[in-house]
C-alpha cells in the first residue's frame, strides 16, 4: 500500500471476543490470522501501531462467571486472559513478517517484556507494532481504561476501537431495527445521551485528554486500513 495514513501513531482496542469469532471461546485459528492479515496490512502503511487486546474470550473479572470469586483474584484472571491473547496475536503477526513485542504490565519476564513506557515508544519509533498486555496491572480497571491510559502515555493520535458493529448507534442495532447510526459524536453528547462509547472511566479520561475515537466494525474486511488512510469508517468521537 502506497497511501500516506492520516495518523502516524495510534492505539487499536481489539476485545478478546473478536478473537474467538463464532465459537464464543478462546481463539479462533482462522480469525486470528484475518486480524493479523489486516494489522501487517496496516504496517505496511508505516503507521506507528500499538493494540491493548481485552480477555474476555477466556475470562472476564465482572462477568457472570466470577459472581462468587473476590473481585481483586476475579481482575487479576482477566489481566492473564489478555496476555494469553497478546502472546497468540503476537505468534501470528511475527509469522506474517511484522517484528511485533508484548510488553506487560504484570511483571513476566520469561513470556514478556514489562511495560516501560520509553522502551515502548522506542519499539514504536523503530517500526515494531507493541501489543499492550496485563491491563492496568490493577484491579477495578477496565481493559478500555488499560487503552486510553496507554494512548495518552505513547502520545498516540487517535484510538481505534473495533467492535462487532458499524459505529455508535442510538440503540443496539441488534435489538432495535430502528436505532440511527450516528457518523460523529461528541464527547458531551455522548455522556448527556448515555451511548455507549467506552465504560465511563475510559471514556472520561478521553474527553478531558481530548483524545479522539473511531469506533469501527473489525469484521469488515480492511476496515482498520481505511480509517488510517483517513476514509470515514464506523463513528468519530472528539
Amino acid at each position: 500500500m502506497t497511501t500516506t495514513p492520516a495518523f502516524k501513531r495510534v492505539l487499536l482496542k481489539i476485545s478478546g471476543e473478536a478473537l474467538a469469532a463464532n465459537q464464543g471461546f478462546g481463539v479462533d485459528t482462522a480469525r486470528i490470522h484475518e486480524v493479523a492479515a489486516e494489522l501487517a496490512d496496516v504496517h505496511k502503511l508505516g503507521v506507528q501501531l500499538a493494540i491493548v487486546v481485552g480477555g474476555g474470550n477466556f475470562f472476564r473479572g465482572v462477568a457472570q462467571q466470577a459472581k462468587d470469586m473476590d473481585r481483586v483474584s476475579a481482575d487479576h484472571m482477566g489481566m492473564l486472559a489478555t496476555i494469553i491473547n497478546a502472546l497468540a496475536l503476537q505468534d501470528i503477526l511475527e509469522k506474517k513478517g511484522v517484528d511485533t513485542r508484548v510488553m506487560t504490565a504484570i511483571r513476566m519476564e520469561e513470556l514478556a517484556e514489562p511495560y516501560i513506557r520509553r522502551r515502548a515508544v522506542r519499539h514504536l519509533d523503530k517500526g515494531r507494532m507493541v501489543i499492550f498486555a496485563g491491563g492496568t496491572g490493577n484491579p477495578y480497571f477496565s481493559t478500555d481504561t488499560a487503552a486510553v491510559l496507554r494512548a495518552l502515555e505513547i502520545e498516540a493520535q487517535v484510538i481505534l476501537k473495533a467492535t462487532n458493529v458499524d459505529g455508535v448507534y442510538t440503540a443496539d442495532p441488534k435489538k432495535e431495527p430502528t436505532a440511527k447510526f450516528l457518523p460523529t459524536l461528541t464527547f458531551q453528547d455522548a455522556l448527556v445521551k448515555g451511548y455507549a462509547v467506552m465504560d465511563a472511566n475510559a471514556f472520561g479520561l478521553c474527553k478531558e485528554n481530548k483524545l479522539p475515537i473511531v469506533v469501527f466494525n473489525i469484521n469488515q474486511s480492511g476496515a482498520t486500513a481505511r480509517v488510517l488512510a483517513g476514509e470515514r469508517v464506523g463513528t468519530i468521537v472528539q
